[in-house]
């Protein structure tokens, strides 16, 4: 019998989370996904795909409710896809903030910080007991630590130290199997921050910037997840995995 993968993602009830978990659903993986807001989302995201997913709430902001998440995930994958560990984790869940470097809040970074950087740094910490030895983990990250667009200073300053985590964390993860890589995404018209890319205006300004001479659509990027998570991509870890479509190459 072929014991069943399983793959966390945070997020997953939307954007290029929602992508993720359909694409890795159609490739054969179960899939455990969570949401802080819209309920809604994730119960339309489990009646398209039924019992391939099921899903949690989980605020990544707020660590001291991950001990309680892990058992309800450890529950939750045992009694739905009768497994007993977790094959992948992807750190998918995070926010924008839009906002120019001189009047960004201390508040303002310390969200963006909470969400973004403490979220997956202490989730995957946490998860670690859940994770089977091989696991992989993917972190994601933006292609504004390449090319500058004013305005997102804190936001990009949170990803850049993702990238940073991801390459400490496949050093000193490794005895256990574990490989670590990081998704780049660019511009791609989702909701995320406020839905400032189905602005048509917005779209034409990025895709100057893009050597695909547009914005990416959720596929575009998600569709490459359930490869580079299997075994196809096992000799890569640390690495940055670049999915923006050659943004400000």
């Amino acid at each position: 019998m072929i014991d069943q993968k399983v793959a966390l993602v945070t997020g997953a009830n939307r954007g290029l989370g929602e992508g993720m978990a359909r694409h890795l659903t159609r490739a054969g993986v179960a899939v455990l996904g969570t949401y802080r807001q819209g309920a809604d989302e994730a119960e339309k995201v489990t009646t398209d795909l039924g019992d391939r997913i099921a899903f949690l709430s989980l605020d990544v902001a707020r660590p001291e409710t991950f001990g309680d998440f892990v058992a309800s995930a450890e529950e939750t994958v045992r009694d739905r896809f009768g497994a007993h560990r977790l094959d992948y984790l992807v750190n998918n869940a995070g926010i924008g903030t839009f906002v120019p470097f001189v009047e960004t809040t201390p508040a303002q970074f310390d969200e963006l910080v909470a969400v973004n950087l403490r979220g997956p740094f202490f989730l995957t910490q946490s998860v670690l007991p859940l994770l089977a030895h091989g696991a992989r983990i993917l972190n994601v990250t933006t292609a504004l630590t390449r090319g500058v667009v004013p305005g997102m200073a804190a936001y990009a300053a949170t990803k850049s130290a993702v990238e940073a985590l991801t390459r400490y964390q496949a050093v000193e993860l490794a005895d256990r199997g574990i490989r670590v890589n990081t998704l780049m995404g660019g511009a791609v018209e989702t909701d995320f921050g406020g839905g400032i890319m189905h602005a048509p205006q917005v779209q034409e300004l990025a895709a100057h910037t893009i050597a695909q001479g547009r914005i990416a659509t959720v596929d575009d990027i998600t569709a490459a997840v359930p490869v580079v998570l299997s075994d196809a991509f096992h000799w890569a870890t640390g690495s940055i995995i670049d999915l923006s479509g050659g943004q400000s190459l």
